[in-house]
């Protein structure tokens, strides 16, 4: 059996591990989601529509903060990193409209 220590990188190591495939998880998420936002934003200026939807918003994080809730995970933390994102859609909306 191994001593303590070594078990204990033996876990970091493994914990390192899962992080970094959930990162690569995150990362290629949010390039497939801003996939679709370019296509929205598109859209949106082909169509003379605003480049953003604040009832959508607000029905979109009222939903993350329930789903955060529901993955013990800080409520205004996702709250924050979902009104991150939309800023960068409208953003990018935006520069469609130009």
């Amino acid at each position: 059996m191994s001593d303590p220590v070594t078990r204990a990188a033996e876990v970091l190591k493994g914990h390192r591990e899962s992080i970094d495939r959930l990162d690569a998880i995150l990362v290629y998420t949010l390039g497939e989601r801003f996939k679709h936002t370019q296509a929205v934003g598109a859209l949106k200026a082909q169509h003379d529509l605003p480049p953003s939807d604040p009832t959508r918003e607000a029905k979109q994080i009222a939903r993350l903060e329930e789903l955060a809730n529901r993955a013990d995970l800080d409520p205004d933390f996702a709250k924050a990193f979902l009104n991150f994102i939309i800023d960068e859609v409208i953003r990018h909306h935006k520069k469609h409209q130009e």
